[in-house]
């Protein structure tokens, strides 16, 4: 078939290029666990540029795909078989691509052998996690510590139409110019626009060293693979370890339009945010959308007051149309964080003081009957409502795209989710416009994979 490569052999240019001979033993006795997330993610980094959403079909359609390690006195080699003929060009794999799967090997088998054969890592208390998610940014070497602050971290979502697409382009463009480099999850739409305009805005600026760093984590990445301008590529091993990576990073933050996913982020940094102990957290967030469309902000900023009364709604601004005013903005935040963080003498590459309390650092299993079991009343401090409300978007995102919560979807039905009768509601409404706007899944008709009791 012509859209398959039978058979190639890579060598690492950048991650895992320099392993002593125990190392790359290590890595060739991992778990069959992971060698089969390894196989996963690679696959997803091969397929980049597809703008299918569904893990499921990418690992039908190349179900002969393998990868193999070859350990060698020179180094590392990896054998790929029956791989997408996208990732190559007249037979070789594309620089950019061959860079990201050695990216994958690095955070995926490397970590794994770390944590599980040497225990290196404490993943059970907050101290432990906090430096866990600092050890794998510093060994993907993102963390860079010559540098002003200038990260602004972008989320949006993948499912999103040609205007905001449009729209948070000209705002990553505008960022461009401004010499601020972007984050974001990695994938497509409201995720690779930002890039994309911030790196014909570089170029404008003569800009030859501009960042370009997706984060992403296992369960995610087969249905959001790197879109083509990432060329710093991080997998954390879940969902809050990469939220954790995001806000340790970000010296900004913008949120485009998106779906369940970008709501679940919202309220991450919500929960971080309206935390006692981060009361004087120098940490801008900024809604922006198309002024044609500001239903999507205008839906989550009602939701936010419902839920978590009016005293939220502070912790951001929402700004539609004016990309370069949103722009301004971002640069106005990351300078004010400069100012603060000089002033007291704080890491300019990390952000250590930020206090991430510790139901939003364990990993949320989503479950039904953990969803079920999710607290979403208001008779509790506002920080863990948040926390359980960024739970329950966790769970939908997980029963939308990712194969373990499809797979439960299929088994036992929607998820059932419960709650105090206003927040429910204003719940219910959200939902229902992000499958009316079409938010929920690239292509096809939407099932939802939950139901609330109202």
């Amino acid at each position: 078939m012509n859209d398959i490569v039978r058979f190639a052999t890579v060598r690492p240019t950048r991650s895992m290029n320099l392993l002593s001979h125990r190392e790359m033993e290590s890595l060739m006795d991992s778990h069959p666990q992971t060698q089969r997330l390894f196989r996963e993610c690679a696959l997803a980094v091969l397929n980049a540029g597809s703008e299918e959403d569904d893990p499921e079909l990418l690992l039908n359609k190349f179900k002969n795909f393998r990868i193999e390690l070859k350990p060698q006195s020179r180094g590392l080699k990896l054998e790929v078989h029956n791989a997408p003929a996208s990732a190559f060009v007249d037979g070789t794999m594309i620089r950019g691509i061959q860079d990201q799967l050695f990216d994958v090997l690095r955070d995926i088998v490397f970590f794994q052998s770390k944590l599980g054969q040497e225990g290196r890592f404490d993943l059970q208390t907050a101290e432990g996690i906090c430096d866990t998610v600092f050890r794998i940014l510093r060994n993907a070497s993102v963390v860079k510590t010559e540098h002003m602050p200038n990260l602004v971290v972008c989320w949006g979502g993948h499912s999103i139409d040609r205007l905001e697409y449009e729209y948070s382009k000209k705002v990553g463009y505008q960022m461009g110019l401004r010499g601020l480099d972007v984050a974001t999850g990695c994938g497509i739409g409201a995720m690779k626009g930002p890039m994309k305009g911030a790196a014909v805005g570089h170029g404008k600026q003569q800009i030859k060293n501009g960042r370009y760093i997706g984060i992403t984590e296992p369960g995610i990445i087969a249905s959001e693979s790197p879109n083509p301008i990432v060329n710093e590529l991080v997998i954390l091993p879940d969902i809050e370890k990469r939220l954790e990576a995001f806000v340790r990073l970000a010296h900004n933050i913008i949120v485009f339009p998106g779906g369940a996913g970008t709501a679940e982020e919202v309220m991450y940094l919500l929960g971080i945010l309206m935390h006692p102990k981060n009361a004087d957290t120098e940490l801008s967030l900024v809604f922006a959308a198309p002024e044609e469309k500001p239903d999507y902000f205008a839906e989550l900023d009602s939701f936010i007051r419902a839920a978590l009364g009016e005293e939220a709604s502070r912790y951001y601004t929402i700004v539609s149309g004016q990309p370069a005013q949103v722009a301004r903005l971002a640069k106005q935040g990351v300078e004010n964080v400069a100012r603060r963080r000089r002033r007291l003498h704080e890491s300019y590459a990390y952000n250590w003081q930020l206090h991430i309390p510790e139901e939003l650092q364990h990993p949320f299993h989503p479950d039904h009957q953990n969803m079920a079991g999710l607290q979403l009343h208001k008779a509790q401090p506002g920080h863990r409502l948040v926390a359980s409300l960024r739970s329950a978007f966790s769970g939908i995102v997980a029963g939308n795209v990712k194969a373990f919560g499809i797979e439960q979807i299929r088994r036992h039905g929607p998820y059932q989710l419960s709650g105090d009768p206003a927040i429910m509601a204003a719940m219910d409404r959200l939902l229902r416009s992000f499958v009316r706007d079409g938010r929920m899944k690239l292509k096809g008709e939407y099932k939802p994979c939950y139901e609330l009791a109202l």
